[in-house]
């Protein structure tokens, strides 16, 4: 039996014959028997409170065994399928202007020779939703038949103009019937609240209808940064609210028996993304509903970045099997957005084809909608230590690389690709130095230069780890040893000098039994290891079998999660990789940090590429956050040519979150995570925000970058960049 929490503040919990009620609470309900069922089967009858006087129950099926989690129904745009059995589906958005016909056909054609299987389009207006009619009979008659959405803010009479012609609309809830957010906080009775429900329904009920008749699909998108101030007031600006949002439209599609849409709950931040379509998939299984998912890390911004948040929050949802549909937002040409796209939908499709997993084993203590995180503990000081092994991990989450021994060769190169700083030649960690170090191979004991690199590593608490067979044939003193459970049991490891620190290496799906040996040692840090090339075991489900193992018996050891990709991997899809199978259980907060190998690729993308991976999770922050949209026919300015300007003046400012906005649409709530904001607020003009107030508007835009900067200084939050040694 598998077994899941589900926050007791849903709206409500349907039994058969009762809804119970809502409680605005952050308290957990615990969703017991979860296993793989079609929705529309789904029988829940009871909800038992296991334990007397507390906000724990026990969600049960209708029949012993009856499963409750499941595959989605069929919806589909235009005459394309998605959900159920059919393939994940990929899509982008243009960038064009709407009214400029043939620059948004011509994008539409790239795009769809590029392998998308969806376009959405944005439609603000009169003259927009006009235009849409023209491009899409233009590409018809270039036969171009890919399905078009429109994507629809503030203006209802928008949607329902251009649902004549396109073929899905996108309804933002948090702005298709209620006002722009002003970030006030509302009272409301019970009657007030009903009375805005009416009003929503009103609003929205036209283009249900029209989308009936037209047959037409929908998606209801909800974006974290655009919640209603009414939402935010009853049920905060969090993951909860993003889904009451979304509920309440789909409510009104029920009542007039229209299904042919699908959902989303996207948001800049991974964490609150993933945590997000958890609750929404969850409180559906509850219902009984089956509406597909359309997954998306809204402004993930541009390169490595971008491709990093979005491997970790979709990577991770589709790992565990939810999505039908995805978009991978780029601050990029759309067409650029594709292939990384195409990367993960495979991905997704592979780990649903081979059902990757482990032995079944019962969870009781990952935190499935709220984050929580693991910590494993720290090294401590130990009494007769020649040196100081605390600093060997990094209580934000730690990065490891793996070194040869011709990086020996030249220490100061060596030093600089670790990311260290310089004094005199002598290396010092800094805020984004590499923790540890694995060594496969020893030098020497008589290459006295190269262990005299390595003792000045140890000296200023870099870890330094071999395996137990150098150490044993040539030690080098103050190493870490690397040593896997079978040198574990048969005490092999017992012939290391007493005291010495070891570095344990598992897979995960090792029979209990092996495991026991855990709580016979101490280990300085596991490392989770399964073999790349193993395609029956699912990494993440292993690594999850392990944690619930060391929590069950409170063994409190750091794991790193350990990737060794093949040779010839493209960089790509080592940052896809990387960011759906370790962000994937750093973002449930299991795990301490990250040791990635790639024999051909080079150092330094390692390197940063590890550091993305742990600053994407909310982890260990080493440089500045940028929240950036992937611009759209509404943006105002060159949003990739700013984006790169801006970056480069204010990347070395760890701490520090940007927005960068293409219009108010994506203005003040969309940029919830950021501490200042750069929004296009009129053609050749920027505003400015710290948080999410406005407190410069008009700026000229040849200006607004310096603007910027100083509005940084002028709040404490900037340092002037290092000087190059």
């Amino acid at each position: 039996m598998a077994t899941g929490a589900a926050p007791a503040s849903f709206m409500s919990l349907k039994g058969r014959d009762k809804v119970l009620g809502f409680a605005k609470t952050s308290d957990f309900v615990k969703v017991s028997d979860m296993k793989r069922v079609k929705f529309h089967r789904t029988k829940i009858f009871v909800i038992k409170n296991s334990n007397p006087g507390s906000n724990i129950a026990e969600l049960r099926p209708a029949s012993e065994g009856s499963p409750l989690l499941g595959g989605t129904r069929t919806v589909m745009v235009g005459d394309v399928a998605l959900g159920s059995d059919h393939p994940i589906r990929i899509q982008t958005m243009t960038t064009s202007d709407t009214k400029d016909v043939a620059a948004t056909v011509e994008q539409v054609m790239q795009i769809a020779d590029r392998g998308a299987d969806i376009v959405r389009i944005t439609v603000q207006g009169k003259r927009e939703a006009d235009a849409c009619f023209e491009i899409k009979n233009t590409l018809v008659q270039k036969n171009y038949n890919i399905p078009l959405v429109a994507d629809i803010h503030f203006a209802p009479s928008v949607a329902l103009r251009v649902a004549e012609c396109f073929d899905k609309i996108r309804v933002n809830p948090g702005n298709f019937a209620d006002r722009r957010a002003q970030f006030e906080t509302l009272e409301y009775t019970d009657d007030d609240y009903q009375k805005e429900l009416e009003h929503i329904e009103k609003v929205f009920v036209p283009l249900v209808e029209k989308c009936k008749k037209y047959g037409r699909a929908m998606r209801i998108g909800t974006n974290h940064g655009s919640l209603s101030d009414r939402i935010m007031s009853y049920y905060g600006d969090s993951p909860r609210g993003m889904v009451e949002s979304a509920f309440e439209f789909a409510r009104i599609c029920r009542k007039l028996d229209y299904h042919n849409f699908v959902f989303s709950m996207k948001a800049s931040n991974p964490v609150i993304m993933v945590q997000a379509y958890r609750l929404l998939v969850a409180e559906m299984y509850v219902q009984g509903w089956d509406y597909p998912l359309h997954l998306g890390v809204t402004e993930a911004g541009e390169g490595e970045d971008g491709h990093m948040k979005s491997a970790i929050g979709i990577g991770t949802l589709l790992q565990d099997g939810l999505g039908d549909t995805i978009r991978v937002s780029l601050t990029e040409p759309p067409e650029e957005e594709i292939d990384p796209c195409r990367k993960l939908a495979n991905l997704g499709m592979k780990a649903s084809k081979l059902q990757q997993g482990v032995a079944p084993f019962e969870e009781k203590h990952r935190r499935y909608f709220d984050f929580q995180r693991r910590t494993g503990d720290l090294p401590a000081q130990k009494e007769g230590e020649e040196v100081d092994y605390r600093g060997v991990l990094h209580r934000d989450g730690s990065v490891l690389m793996s070194v040869s021994l011709d990086q020996l060769k030249t220490p100061e190169l060596f030093y600089r690709s670790l990311a260290a700083k310089l004094v005199l030649g002598m290396p010092f960690k800094d805020l984004a130095t590499v923790d540890s170090i694995l060594l496969r191979e020893l030098p020497p004991v008589e290459d006295k230069d190269a262990r005299l690199a390595l003792k000045r590593l140890i000296d200023v608490s870099m870890g330094v780890i071999t395996p137990l067979s150098e150490q044993l044939i040539k030690p080098l003193r103050n190493a870490m040893v690397l040593v896997n459970l079978n040198e574990l049991s048969t005490g092999v490891h017992k012939l290391l000098p007493e005291g010495t620190r070891l570095v344990v290496s598992v897979r995960g799906d090792e029979p209990y039994e092996e495991l026991e040996v855990f709580k016979s040692i101490d280990a300085t840090m596991i490392l989770h290891d399964l073999p790349y090339s193993d395609e029956k075991t699912g990494r993440v489900q292993a690594a999850r079998r392990l944690f619930e193992y060391l929590s069950e018996y409170s063994l409190n050891f750091p794991v790193l999660h350990h990737i060794q990709f093949p040779k010839g991997i493209p960089r790509d899809d080592l940052v896809i990789s990387a960011g759906a199978n370790a962000g994937g259980l750093l973002v449930d907060g299991l795990g301490d940090g990250i040791l990635l190998e790639a024999p051909d690729q080079d150092f330094e993308f390692l390197r940063n590429t590890s550091f993305n991976l742990l600053q994407g999770c909310r982890m260990r922050n080493t440089k500045t956050e940028y929240v950036s949209c992937p611009s759209c026919g509404r943006t105002l300015f060159d949003l990739q040519v700013i984006s790169a300007e801006i970056r480069e003046k204010t990347l070395h400012l760890p701490g520090v979150s940007i927005a960068i906005m293409g219009c108010i649409v994506n203005g003040p709530g969309e940029m919830a995570d950021a501490d200042f904001g750069y929004v296009g607020g009129a053609p050749g003009k920027i505003d400015l925000y710290v948080g999410k107030t406005v407190v410069k508007r008009g700026i000229a835009m040849e200006n607004a970058t310096d603007a910027l900067i100083q509005l940084i200084k002028d709040h404490g939050r900037w340092v002037d960049p290092p000087v190059e040694e």
